[in-house]
């Protein structure tokens, strides 16, 4: 296990378990006390956790509900929805992830006359998108997460793991250099299957999300994924997109 899977265990670790021990951490991953410091200091440097004396603390913090967030970057969010529409091809495999800006993109894609595929473990793009006659819509299945209007969770891993796809449309809470980011740790799970399921990955985010690190990165930037926004980042977060050969769809 290389430092970033441990690092990404400990929070997970941390979502189960209100508080953990730097020598207990030590123990379940066969690593010194030292190295665990050094993990626990990083994340927090990130926001991720809380450091205590000894150990480290989960913060206690969750993005808004779907329902809360839908009144949202409304403008913006509807702009990415259309362009998004606008790299989708007749007999296209799409698999659609959950959150808010996947929900205008199925919206809009319900307007769409040539024929679909969609796999996705959300409820409110299966709806959109279940009316449509040429569309063909495929349910995931799952543990239900009303709070995100999605499935998720071993059962949902499992049966994605059986479709391949052209494209995959993900959401984000945060686009870092490191690459985007959810707040939840199941959500950020599906999206990396998605994404190793999908020839080329779509992240639709807003502008307000540049430059922001959430709890779980769900991939690296690479040449197979597009980043579909509204405006073009001014800060290193461009250069690093440029280096990795992601591309920019912008307006």
């Amino acid at each position: 296990m290389d430092k970033i899977e441990r690092q990404t265990t400990i929070i997970e670790d941390l979502s189960r378990e209100p508080a953990l021990r730097v020598n207990e951490l030590a123990r379940r991953y066969d690593v010194s006390s030292e190295t665990i410091r050094r993990d626990l200091s990083a994340l927090t440097d990130r926001g991720l956790i809380n450091r205590t004396y000894g150990g480290a603390l989960r913060i206690i913090s969750h993005e808004p509900a779907v329902s809360e967030r839908e009144h949202i970057q409304v403008a913006e969010r509807e702009l990415i929805a259309r362009m998004a529409v606008d790299v989708v091809e007749p007999s296209d495999v799409l698999m659609i992830g959950g959150g808010i800006t996947t929900r205008y993109f199925a919206k809009a894609l319900a307007l769409f006359k040539g024929p679909l595929t969609v796999v996705t473990p959300s409820f409110h793009v299966a709806l959109a998108l279940g009316t449509c006659d040429n569309i063909s819509v495929h349910m995931l299945p799952g543990e239900v997460n009303g709070h995100e209007g999605l499935v998720q969770g071993a059962d949902t891993i499992e049966a994605l793991s059986r479709y391949r796809a052209t494209k995959a449309f993900l959401g984000a809470s945060g686009l870092s250099e490191e690459g985007p980011s959810d707040a939840a740790i199941p959500a950020g799970r599906l999206y990396q299957t998605m994404m190793e399921r999908a020839l080329h990955t779509y992240v639709l985010a807003d502008s307000s999300k540049f430059n922001k690190e959430a709890l779980f990165c769900y991939a690296r930037w690479q040449a197979n994924v597009s980043v579909i926004t509204d405006t073009s980042p001014e800060s290193e977060l461009d250069a690093v997109l440029k280096k990795a050969g992601t591309a920019l769809v912008l307006p």
